[in-house]
């Protein structure tokens, strides 16, 4: 699950990616409403965490954007800015939540979690495909109730593919989801097929059917009736 914190405050921001990144999410930054706004343009994120009060511009202003591009990133503000009136705004532009500062950073966590699950999995803790269990919140998988032994990148691509079942979905869109931002720095989608192999012998080794197909010149679906 990708993360964006857009949050001008250093410290806080590095906090918060310590924090998520212990949690297993895959964090990117924008200290700024630029660099937001290049961002939110460019890549989908499971959840942002938006500060109001930016160096150079206002942080509704990036949530009316997203919601003017019909983008899906659920938000959550995070603001100084404890004011009823900031609160209803950010709200009625679409924000799935606000946090005023100070925040306990466990909160946070569980309220992107809250986000994630209700905009990407209906709410649900788990998701189920026959004899595979996926757990939202332990982030674990089993088969026919015997727990799957992943690695965080085999969780996240087969989260990430499982969300997308029975649409194919290309191997750049797979490498950002894995790496973020950073993907345009490999040279090749190698550790994609490294990921996919280990992925795919774990699962049917444990007794699960071969969801995850292979479609020649465009990418992988996760293929479910």
């Amino acid at each position: 699950m990708k993360i964006l914190i857009v949050e001008d405050e250093k410290e806080l921001s590095k906090s918060i990616v310590t924090y998520l990144k212990q949690e297993s999410y895959l964090c990117e930054t924008a200290p700024d409403f630029r660099t937001a706004m290049d961002k939110t343009e460019s890549f989908d994120y499971d959840c942002i965490l938006l500060d109001i009060s930016l160096p150079d511009g206002n942080g509704l202003s990036v949530l009316k954007e997203l919601k003017a591009n019909n983008k899906t990133d659920g938000v959550i503000i995070i603001s100084a800015k404890n004011s009823i009136d900031d609160r209803i705004a950010g709200l009625n532009l679409g924000a799935d939540d606000y946090m005023p500062k100070p925040f306990h950073l466990s909160e946070l966590s569980a309220r992107i979690a809250a986000v994630i699950r209700r905009r990407r999995f209906s709410g649900s803790q788990l998701l189920v495909f026959d004899e595979l269990v996926i757990d939202l919140l332990a982030k674990t998988v089993t088969v026919k109730n015997i727990s799957v032994d992943l690695t965080r990148k085999e969780y996240d691509l087969l989260l990430y593919l499982a969300t997308n079942k029975n649409r194919v979905v290309s191997k750049n869109a797979i490498a950002e989801n894995l790496s973020g931002d950073g993907a345009d720095l490999f040279d090749n989608f190698d550790f994609i097929y490294a990921h996919m192999k280990n992925l795919k012998k774990k699962l049917i080794a444990a007794g699960c059917d071969d969801y995850i197909k292979s479609v020649y010149g465009m990418g992988y679906k996760f293929s479910v009736q």
